[in-house]
């Protein structure tokens, strides 16, 4: 199935952990069947009455507030070095440094940590994962 310019193939939207030596390496989270990438801003009503005629309806007005970056994805639980370390983050409960690469937008860096993460399987299927990552600080946006 080919896509149509323009378009980005879901599977490119990618999670990659760091491995908190300098210089940094990033590898993809291997696995991953589902991904998605929330941006979102708490919305800080400013609404005022018209204080020279408080009989009239007011304009709702806002501005944006509290920022709001969360990874989500799921998939097949792949052993190995690379998993083992960012494991060691998630029974931790510590952030880490890791990359969301958004196909023709760019990448978010900075500090992330797990909020969920749930391992799960049938008795004869591979086990499976899924995990949210909340930002631990502020990114950095660089665009394609």
């Amino acid at each position: 199935m080919a896509v149509t310019p323009g378009q980005q193939t879901g599977r490119l939207l990618l999670v990659q952990i760091g491995d908190g030596v300098g210089p940094e390496t990033f590898t993809n989270l291997c696995g991953l069947m589902q991904r998605s990438f929330n941006l979102s801003a708490n919305d800080v009503d400013t609404t005022v009455p018209d204080c020279d005629n408080p009989g009239n309806t007011p304009q709702k007005t806002g501005v944006p507030g509290i920022l709001n970056r969360t990874f989500t994805g799921s998939g097949k639980f792949v052993a190995g070095a690379n998993q083992t370390a960012f494991m060691a983050y998630v029974v931790a409960g510590s952030t880490f440094n890791a990359k969301v690469i958004v196909p023709g937008l760019g990448t978010f860096t900075g500090p992330f940590y797990v909020t969920n993460f749930e391992l799960g399987g049938e008795m004869e299927g591979t086990m499976t994962f899924n995990a949210t990552f909340n930002a631990g600080g502020a990114l950095t946006f660089v665009a394609e």
